[in-house]
C-alpha cells in the first residue's frame, strides 16, 4: 500500500518473489543418473557427462533451444529458376544443437567404441543433452539406430558405418562418401497403414546395375535433410505377390546427382517443432537392398528396437527437465507466508514427481546397460532387452505427459506462458508414446515376445527376482503379475494392464535394490501396494518427502 501511495514515478514494475533464471547449473548433477552410470558400467564417462551437463545448463544452450523452436524449419521445394531442390532450411541454433550432439557421440559413435558401457554412456549423454531441446534428438536417434540395421548389408555397412559413427557434424546435401559424417533417417509409414507397415504400397523394381528403383509416397519421414534413409518398399514376386523389403536410399547419388526425393510438405505438428517431419515422394528413386529380399520388417526392426530405447531416454529426460523446473520454482517462490517448497502439500507433489522421474531414469539406464551387454555377446541381456525395452517404452512414455502437466501446474500461471519453457515441454511430452509404435502396438509387441520368445519372459523375471525378499509389497506384486500372465483368457484385451504392471514391478525391483530406502519405500507403497491416489501429490503420509526431494540435488544457480 505504501508503494501505491508513493504517487507518480514509483516503481510499479519492481520484480519481487520470482525465482532466478535456472541457468549456469550442471544438468548432469543428478544422483540417480550418476549412480546408474556407475552401476551399468560407464562410470568412466562421468567427467565428460558433467562437462556436457554444464553446457546443457548454460544460457547459450537454452537460447539455442528457444531459437530452434521459435524459428521452425522451412521447406524449399524449388530454386529461383524452377528446378526442384527439396531442401529444408533450419535456424543456425538447430545446427548448433546437432553439432554438440554429434561431437559428444550421441549419434552413432557408440557402435565404434570398444569400451564396455559405451551405449550406457551414450544414453546418459542423450538424457542430459535432451533436457535442453528434444526436436534435434530425432536425427541423432535415427542415426544411432541405423547402424545395426545396416549391418545386414555388410558391403554397404563397410562404406557408410564409419561415417554414421563419426563425431563430425557436416550439414548439407552432397555425395555421402564426400562427407566426414552422416545422419540417417527412416521411411516406413504411409497414409493407409501407419504402424501396419505390411500394407505399404511403395514399390521397388530391380535395375540393370544392381540397384532398385522405388516409387511411392511416405506419410511421416522425419529429418528429411538427412543423408541416408532406410525405406520399406514392396517387391513383386513371380507369383504376383508382394514382399516387403528394406532399402538404403541416399539423398545424393555417388555421381553427385540428386536422388528423386520430392518433399510434398512438412507436417504441422503439436510439438517437436524444431524438427522437420515430411512426406517424401519417390519416383524412380535409387536404393540398395538391405538384408534379405522380403525380410524388410525383420531388417528394419533392428532400427525400431533401438529407437524405442531412445523414446524411453527422451521421455525420461523430459520428465527430469520438468521436475527440475518445478522444484526450482517452488524453492524460490513465497506464498501464504513461506516458501512453496515448505508447504506440506506442495512437498508431496514435488516428491511424487521426483519419484516418478527417478524410476524412469533408473529403468532407462538399466535398458541401456542391457543393450550394451547384448552387443557384447550376452544372450540373457539380449532376451531381457527384447521384452523390457517395449515395456519401458510403453510406460515411461505414457507417464511423461502427466509429469509435464503436473510440473507445469506447480508454476501456476507462470508455467502456462511460453517464456517459462514449460509449454514446450508439455507439447513434446506425448510424442514418444506415438513414435515407434503407439501404446496398443507396443503392448501387442510385448505379448508377441511372450509367445515367440519365452526366454525373454524368463529373463524379465530373473531380473525382478533379484529383489526377492527385500520388500513384501514387491513380492506380492510379482506374484500377482505371474498369475496375470498365466491367465490366457482375454490376454489382448488385458494387454495394457499387464504391461503397465510389468513396468511398475521392474521399476520397483530396481528401486528396492539401488535407490535410498525412502525412495524405494514410497514407490512400493504408492505404485505397488496401491496407497496412492489418481493424481500426483497423493503419496502416503508416512513418505519421507524430504529425503525423496533431496534426490533432485538442485543447487542455486550462480547469480552473476
Amino acid at each position: 500500500m505504501s508503494r501505491l501511495a508513493a504517487g507518480p514515478g514509483s516503481g510499479t514494475h519492481e520484480v519481487v518473489n520470482q525465482p532466478p533464471p535456472l541457468v549456469g547449473h550442471d544438468v548432469a548433477a543428478d544422483p540417480a543418473l550418476l549412480e546408474g552410470l556407475e552401476r551399468e558400467g560407464a562410470g568412466w564417462h562421468a567427467g565428460d557427462l558433467h562437462r556436457l551437463g554444464r553446457l546443457a545448463g548454460s544460457e547459450r544452450a537454452q537460447r539455442w533451444a528457444e531459437q530452434a523452436n521459435a524459428c521452425p524449419p522451412v521447406l524449399r521445394t524449388h530454386d529461383r529458376y524452377g528446378s526442384r531442390i527439396d531442401e529444408v532450411e533450419f535456424h543456425p541454433a538447430w545446427h548448433s544443437l546437432l553439432e554438440v550432439a554429434v561431437e559428444e557421440g550421441l549419434a552413432g559413435a557408440a557402435w565404434s567404441d570398444p569400451r564396455p558401457g559405451a551405449h550406457v554412456a551414450r544414453a546418459a549423454g542423450f538424457y542430459v543433452w535432451g533436457q535442453v531441446e528434444a526436436g534435434h534428438g530425432c536425427p541423432v536417434s535415427m542415426t544411432y539406430a541405423a547402424v545395426p540395421a545396416l549391418r545386414r548389408a555388410p558391403a554397404l555397412s563397410a562404406v557408410y558405418e564409419p561415417l554414421l559413427t563419426s563425431r563430425v557434424y557436416e550439414p548439407g546435401l552432397r555425395p555421402p562418401t564426400d562427407k566426414r559424417g552422416l545422419l540417417a533417417g527412416m521411411g516406413m509409414t504411409e497414409k493407409q497403414g501407419g504402424s501396419d507397415v505390411r500394407g505399404s504400397t511403395t514399390t521397388a523394381e530391380p535395375a540393370a546395375d544392381g540397384t532398385w528403383l522405388l516409387r511411392g509416397h511416405k506419410w511421416f519421414t522425419s529429418a528429411p535433410m538427412s543423408d541416408l534413409f532406410l525405406v520399406l518398399a514392396q517387391v513383386a514376386t513371380g507369383a504376383g505377390e508382394q514382399r516387403l523389403s528394406c532399402f538404403l536410399v541416399p539423398r545424393v547419388l555417388p555421381d553427385g546427382s540428386r536422388n528423386p526425393f520430392r518433399i510434398q510438405r512438412l507436417k504441422d505438428k503439436l510439438g517437436n517443432r524444431s524438427n522437420a517431419s515430411s512426406e517424401p515422394e519417390f519416383d524412380g528413386t535409387v536404393g540398395w537392398l538391405v538384408g534379405e529380399e522380403g525380410r524388410g520388417v525383420r531388417t528394419i526392426v533392428e532400427m525400431v528396437a533401438t529407437t524405442r530405447l531412445d523414446c524411453v531416454v527422451g521421455s525420461a529426460a523430459g520428465m527430469r527437465a520438468a521436475v527440475v523446473q518445478a522444484i526450482h520454482h517452488a524453492r524460490h517462490r513465497d506464498a501464504f507466508g513461506s516458501r512453496l517448497v515448505d508447504k506440506p502439500l506442495m512437498r508431496n507433489v514435488l516428491a511424487d514427481l521426483t519419484l516418478e522421474s527417478e524410476a524412469a531414469s533408473m529403468l532407462m539406464l538399466r535398458l541401456a546397460g542391457a543393450v550394451d551387454r547384448a552387443q557384447r555377446g550376452s544372450a540373457d541381456e539380449r532376451a531381457f532387452a527384447r521384452i523390457a525395452t517395449p515395456v519401458g517404452k510403453y510406460w515411461v512414455c505414457k507417464r511423461a505427459p502427466a509429469v509435464a502437466a503436473e510440473a507445469l501446474e506447480c508454476l501456476g500461471g507462470n508455467g502456462y506462458v511460453e517464456e517459462s519453457g514449460m509449454p514446450r515441454l508439455y507439447r513434446e511430452a506425448p510424442l514418444n508414446s506415438l513414435w515407434e509404435g503407439s501404446g496398443n502396438v507396443i503392448a501387442l509387441d510385448v505379448l508377441r515376445a511372450m509367445t515367440r520368445e519365452p526366454a525373454a519372459v524368463d529373463a524379465f523375471f530373473a531380473e525382478v527376482d533379484r529383489a526377492r525378499g527385500a520388500d513384501p509389497r514387491l513380492d506380492d506384486a510379482v506374484l500377482g503379475l505371474r498369475a496375470g500372465l498365466a491367465e490366457r483368457d482375454d490376454l489382448e484385451a488385458r494387454a495394457r494392464r499387464l504391461v503397465e504392471r510389468m513396468a511398475l514391478v521392474l521399476q520397483g525391483s530396481l528401486l528396492v535394490r539401488h535407490a535410498p530406502p525412502a525412495v524405494a519405500d514410497a514407490f512400493c507403497a504408492s505404485r505397488l501396494a496401491g496407497n496412492w491416489g489418481h493424481a500426483f501429490g497423493t503419496l502416503p503420509a508416512v513418505a519421507d518427502t524430504g529425503a525423496i526431494l533431496a534426490r533432485a540435488c538442485l543447487e542455486d544457480p550462480p547469480t552473476s
